[in-house]
């Protein structure tokens, strides 16, 4: 087996790199599918949401630096990360080093959308959850721009996004 770069999905919460990234594991045999969140459920035992309220954001920012540390220096993964995961640059430095990124985009109305039905989003326990989306993207934009491609999610297909990911890596590698 080839040591192939990772495919690296970031983007807001809602944007699709969880179903994205099962998606493309399954088109890619011998890639293995990361998800950074349930990473860090497993290595706390416990739900991000418990994590945030009992040992606070900064704990669980800890907790996804050392688990992207680890997983960077592997091949052949697609790797979904959580949507804050580019507000510590080192994050985005160590998995640009043996990854190709994808920054998965929507609207705020969109995510919007996508998101308001779901209760473990600790980050959306605000009086008014769109502004506090729509802060977290104004916020965090610059760093997803980093990202070696950007795929826009909004009204397309999810294979139609999955053969535009792979085109583009293919492109590069």
């Amino acid at each position: 087996m080839d040591n192939k770069k990772n495919i690296v999905l970031i983007g807001m919460m809602g944007a699709g790199k969880s179903t994205i990234g099962h998606l493309l594991d399954e088109k890619l045999k011998d890639f293995q599918y990361l998800d950074i969140d349930k990473e860090i459920e497993k290595l706390a035992q416990k739900h991000i949401s418990e994590i945030f309220a009992q040992d606070g954001e900064s704990h669980f920012r800890k907790l996804e630096n050392e688990l992207i540390a680890k997983y960077s220096n592997y091949h052949n993964q697609v790797i979904s990360t959580g949507g804050g995961i580019v507000e510590n640059i080192e994050n985005v430095n160590l998995l640009k080093k043996n990854g190709v990124i994808f920054y998965l985009k929507a609207s705020v109305d969109e995510l919007f959308e996508r998101v308001r039905k779901t209760s473990h989003r600790p980050l959306l326990k605000h009086e008014n959850p769109k502004q506090r989306l729509k802060e977290l993207i104004d916020k965090r934009e610059p760093f997803y721009k980093l990202a070696d491609f950007e795929i826009d999610t909004e009204k397309k297909e999810l294979m139609e996004i999955v053969e535009e990911i792979l085109k583009d890596y293919e492109s590069i590698i």
